[in-house]
């Protein structure tokens, strides 16, 4: 069951492009289970007329369930989207995105036929200006609202099966923050009942994979966000590190000095809430 649920969350990943798309959070979207908005392009849904791709009944895993979550039908997250949509964008070629707007990693151009190699760097190796410019990038990205995803806060019950949207605005940084928590939280299970001995992010064998994809739709969002194709997010290498040598203020934030659980007053990051 974990494996199928990662599975599912892994192909949302390719489908969506990310989590709710705003064009697709309407009762009318819920109510109908579809999420197929128009490509801006040409205006038709999926960029059909374009040859980017076609609305389309999701497939779902049928790999057998395991012990780890013996319940069927109580969390939102099972058969990831099903619960939400059965029919959305199947994008072709090397389009991608809940419209097939974008073009799949590696891909660019107004066709996604050009390629491109992008290298991610040791975060040490960045000069000054590389490190200041990675930074300014993330705090735009902390204070800019997705124009393209909302989160949801209430689950699809409580939405009245659609009728009834449950969704707030997000920023861009914020909402990688949200889909990560999304699909390692613990399941509930209806009332007051939780379901903690789960993690659908971290405890099976799609951990390595599901991440990669995380981090390739970051770096995706924040190229979009600022302009820059170039960007890539910097590596910390901490295999042979005997401490943390990135937490300090000249990196991710320093240790405040009279509250362990808060960051350095001079932390780049301290503000952030």
């Amino acid at each position: 069951m974990l494996l199928a649920i990662l599975y599912c969350l892994l192909w949302s990943f390719q489908t969506s492009a990310g989590h709710f798309p705003r064009a697709c959070v309407s009762s009318k979207n819920l109510m109908e289970k579809e999420c197929c908005p128009p490509w801006s392009g040409d205006r038709s849904p999926c960029g059909q007329l374009s040859g980017r791709g076609s609305c389309q009944n999701i497939l779902l895993s049928n790999a057998p369930l395991g012990p780890q979550f013996p319940f069927t039908g109580v969390d939102d997250r099972e058969s990831w989207p099903s619960v939400f949509y059965n029919r959305t964008c199947q994008c072709s070629g090397n389009f991608m995105g809940f419209n097939c707007g974008n073009c799949k990693f590696g891909f660019w151009g107004p066709n996604c036929t050009e390629r491109r190699l992008l290298v991610r760097r040791n975060i040490f190796d960045l000069s000054a200006p590389e490190k200041d410019k990675f930074f300014a990038y993330l705090t735009l990205a902390k204070h800019t609202i997705s124009s393209d995803y909302v989160i949801p806060i209430g689950t699809y019950g409580q939405m009245k099966n659609g009728s009834t949207p449950m969704f707030n605005d997000i920023n861009i940084y914020d909402l990688f923050v949200w889909m990560h928590y999304y699909v390692s939280m613990d399941a509930l299970l209806g009332g007051s009942e939780i379901w903690r001995d789960i993690d659908f992010a971290h405890e099976a064998p799609a951990f390595l994979p599901w991440h990669r994809l995380f981090l390739l739709r970051w770096e995706q969002e924040i190229q979009k966000l600022t302009g820059d194709e170039n960007f890539t997010i910097p590596y910390w290498d901490w295999r042979d590190a005997e401490k943390c040598d990135i937490c300090t203020d000249e990196y991710m934030g320093g240790q405040h000095p009279t509250n362990p659980n808060l960051l350095s007053p001079a932390s780049f990051f301290s503000s952030w809430q």
